[in-house]
């Protein structure tokens, strides 16, 4: 159980990651245009694949384009600035300091990437606003029940994904670099987490094998749940399996670290 003055001390650590990001927010604001020009190509690709159809897996136009849009937002709040800062440690030798603080590594990095969340999903959040006000058909819930399923399970999602890229950026152990690790992480979670096309796109083995996967639980949940997909039950089901892959992988990530500490020289430290 964390102490008060433990929580306190993470809490800090969450307030000097924003600080960081606001520190270098033009290259953030860079790196997040970027993304926004990449929606609109992705959004006007999908344009041209329902041009003359009504329907296409199961996805009506206006759908897809709420799809787009929680993809958008999914993948923003735990963006490439939490990922390299985890790698950038091991990899300059800087994490030989972290082992002499009377901090846990995980979770340090995990409030880390919390605290950088706040801005990249609020900023995300506006953005999404205003493609919202000028696309016609976007659909949203009517229901405030759903908003707040859809809540938790993208918070759900920050946790799986930060497993997943945490586990990935532990690799940097074994490596004098990051990009192949990076990349090669990146492919498997936009393929099997729905970021790339809905997982219903996929054949049928595929994707059932995807929903037996940790990475359907960082897209194909919220979305399931914000496009009402899923009835109530069925989202607390979902945002369960969120939690599972969570917990699992934070378990993962402790055995990996602890053994990773014992027998491997820190690259530059």
């Amino acid at each position: 159980m964390m102490t008060a003055a433990q929580f306190k001390m993470y809490r800090s650590i969450a307030n000097r990651s924003l600080q960081r990001v606001l520190a270098y927010r033009i290259s953030y604001i860079i790196t997040f245009l970027a993304n926004s020009i990449n929606l609109l190509a992705i959004y006007f690709l999908w344009q041209g694949i329902y041009s003359g159809r009504e329907v296409v897996g199961g996805y009506t136009w206006d759908q897809m384009k709420t799809y787009l849009l929680v993809t958008f937002l999914a993948n923003s709040v735990l963006s490439w600035y939490s990922e390299s800062a985890i790698s950038g440690k091991i990899l300059d030798g800087s994490v030989a300091v972290d082992l002499l603080k009377p901090v846990d590594f995980q979770t340090a990095r995990f409030a880390e990437t919390l605290g950088s969340s706040l801005l990249e999903g609020g900023m995300s959040t506006v953005l999404l606003i205003l493609f919202a006000t000028f696309l016609t058909g976007v659909t949203f819930p009517g229901s405030l029940s759903v908003y707040v399923l859809f809540a938790v399970s993208l918070l759900g999602a920050i946790v799986v994904k930060f497993g997943v890229v945490y586990l990935a950026a532990l690799l940097c152990f074994w490596s004098t670099g990051s990009m192949g690790i990076v990349w090669t992480r990146i492919a498997l979670t936009n393929l099997l987490s729905g970021a790339l096309v809905p997982l219903a796109f996929f054949p049928d083995w595929l994707e059932k094998l995807a929903l037996l996967l940790p990475f359907q639980a960082i897209i194909h949940t919220p979305s399931m749940i914000f496009l009402q997909q899923a009835d109530t039950g069925e989202s607390l089901q979902l945002i369960g399996i969120q939690l599972f892959w969570g917990a699992a992988l934070w378990i993962a990530g402790r055995a990996m670290w602890n053994w990773a500490v014992r027998q491997v020289t820190i690259h530059g430290g």
